[in-house]
């Protein structure tokens, strides 16, 4: 793929990095591609060539790029990207259409991770943890039939998620789910697209609040699960 298609830049070499970075993780080039030469992305944009290294040095460490003497630089296979580096997380912010391959991904860990994190929810939260998921779920409920709304709504579902997360009471735990934060944002919004109404997921919700708010740990694991049987479902990933 060219640089053609990409917006012109403004800014440093930061904000190179994430247009760069929000490139490759929208599937715009794909693993074993060549990456655009410097001398090319510096033309592109209007840019110094430091800036680009700068830009480049930063891809690479996040593991999307990697760079050989006489070979160029290459998109690294996306099993080799830093999904959980900060950085990384914060290019994911905002993004919408990603890569179907990191979809699957992201999808894969957060199926096999947030029952896990439900069910720890239901035995540790605290009355400020179901307070917040409440006050997550009131919200998705106020934004759920408004079209208009739907981003509103997206914020609240992530809301509801980071409070499970936080109610789990372990440090790893908390800090991954901050560190998902903009991946699982991504997922909702994409998911949402593809569904008319959210009346199912929005139930499925609620038995996940219940289910910690009554100590059921199995239950709360179960209900983590079919929540993201939904979101399978409205992502395209299974019928």
């Amino acid at each position: 793929m060219t640089l053609d298609a990409l917006p012109l830049h403004q800014g440093g070499a930061e904000n190179l990095a994430r247009l760069l970075a929000q490139a490759l993780l929208a599937g715009h080039w794909q693993p074993g591609d060549v990456f655009p030469r410097e001398l090319d992305i510096g033309a592109h944009f209007n840019v110094s060539r430091n800036q680009v290294r700068n830009a480049l040095t930063s891809l690479t460490a996040a593991g999307l790029l990697e760079r050989t003497a006489g070979r160029g630089t290459q998109v690294r296979d996306i099993g080799d990207w830093h999904l959980l580096d900060p950085l990384m997380s914060e290019w994911m912010s905002g993004l919408i259409n990603l890569d179907p391959q990191l979809v699957s991904a992201i999808y894969a860990f957060r199926y096999s991770a947030e029952p896990v994190v439900a069910g720890l929810a239901a035995q540790a939260a605290q009355a400020e943890d179901l307070e917040r998921l409440d006050n997550a779920f009131m919200g998705m409920e106020k934004t759920a039939n408004s079209a208009e709304a739907r981003a509103d709504h997206a914020e609240y579902d992530v809301a509801f998620h980071d409070a499970t997360y936080r109610a789990s009471h372990n440090l790893v735990w908390r800090q991954m789910g901050h560190l998902l934060r903009p991946s699982i944002m991504a997922l909702i919004h994409r998911s949402q697209h593809r569904t008319d109404t959210l009346d199912d997921s929005l139930a499925r919700h609620r038995q996940v609040l219940e289910a910690i708010r009554n100590r059921d740990a199995h239950a709360a694991e179960t209900a983590a699960r079919e929540v993201l049987r939904r979101t399978a479902i409205d992502l395209g990933i299974v019928s």
